[in-house]
């Protein structure tokens, strides 16, 4: 019993330094990505259940990164890059997808090295900071508007097996969405080519563009001694509609290479070529891979709300809280 009353005290203090000790070490949880290459890790220790209090560092323009909450970072990218007119429901899920960008671009390997992303939108994502959107026009309410969108959406994000998805976007696909496959190569489960009407009113619904063979030529590296002889052969499609390969002059290029070389809105082309001049019309703008914002409004027009918007253009996908990752 004297033994008992002279070491109890210690021993309890002991254990309770213990249990703080092994709190701080508290292990993070890892997740897999959507690839073998690719890790999560989330701290348990630092965000709140609705993410109000995750902080991105944001890579802006004059080479300075800035540190904000995740949401106040989300309605500048939604004020940069979807139309504020655009219904609620629109926002909602542009909302949704910028969040998850940013949430699997601060927890896998990092584009730039101070920060978890910038604010070059062939980059990352576009940003817009509210006191530059009205200095270019725009309005408080239309700031309120989106801020709206943001905030009836903190802390959604989509997950795929219960992981993070690469939420990839675009402006218009001309009537189709494309595979992730036929544009990089990788195959995604959750970014497949589906149906996206309504998107007419974009402003690049349709656009066409005319070169002389001569341009064309020097454009592709194609190796030609008389242009009379420049001649389109065999094209082959993917499932969203896209040009897969196309054999010019007896080289073939895929759709993406040619959409590069000559600077076309997207590979969904047809090109026809009349004496000296070569014409050709796309549909869409953008690589056409994931959720298409004139498509998410036009869903939204006719009643869809930003679930079932993003439900469409992801295939599989669960929206779910970052607090379940904390």
């Amino acid at each position: 019993m004297e033994f008992l009353k002279k070491w109890f005290v210690p021993i309890l203090l002991s254990i309770c330094l213990l249990a703080v000790l092994l709190d701080s070490k508290t292990p993070t949880k890892v997740f897999e990505g959507d690839s073998s290459h690719e890790t999560i890790v989330v701290s348990n220790t630092t965000e709140s259940t609705a993410g109000q209090e995750l902080v991105v560092s944001v890579l802006m323009k004059d080479g300075t990164v800035n540190e904000m909450p995740i949401e106040e970072y989300i309605l500048s990218v939604v004020l940069r890059e979807m139309p504020a007119d655009f219904e609620m429901e629109a926002l909602k899920a542009q909302a949704v997808v910028a969040r998850t960008y940013t949430f699997r671009r601060m927890h896998i390997k990092q584009r730039h090295k101070n920060a978890h992303v910038c604010t070059v939108s062939s980059c990352c994502q576009g940003y817009w900071d509210p006191s530059d959107y009205l200095q270019s026009g725009g309005t408080e309410e239309r700031i309120d508007k989106v801020r709206q969108a943001v905030m009836e959406t903190a802390g959604t994000i989509l997950v795929y097996n219960g992981k993070p998805i690469e939420a990839t976007y675009f402006s218009c696909s001309g009537g189709y969405t494309e595979d992730a496959v036929a544009v990089w190569g990788s195959n995604v489960p959750y970014l497949k080519a589906t149906q996206s009407p309504g998107e007419e009113r974009a402003g690049h619904y349709t656009d066409t563009v005319q070169f002389s063979v001569d341009a064309i030529v020097r454009k592709l590296g194609i190796s030609l001694n008389n242009l009379h002889d420049f001649r389109i052969g065999k094209i082959t499609y993917t499932d969203g509609g896209g040009v897969d390969s196309i054999e010019i002059c007896k080289k073939t290029f895929s759709g993406t290479q040619v959409r590069s070389l000559l600077d076309l809105k997207s590979t969904a082309f047809v090109i026809s070529v009349a004496g000296s001049t070569v014409t050709i019309t796309t549909k869409g703008f953008g690589h056409r891979v994931g959720m298409s914002q004139y498509g998410a409004d036009a869903m939204a027009l006719t009643g869809s709300d930003y679930q079932q918007i993003l439900l469409h253009y992801y295939h599989g996908v669960e929206l779910l809280s970052i607090g379940a990752f904390y």
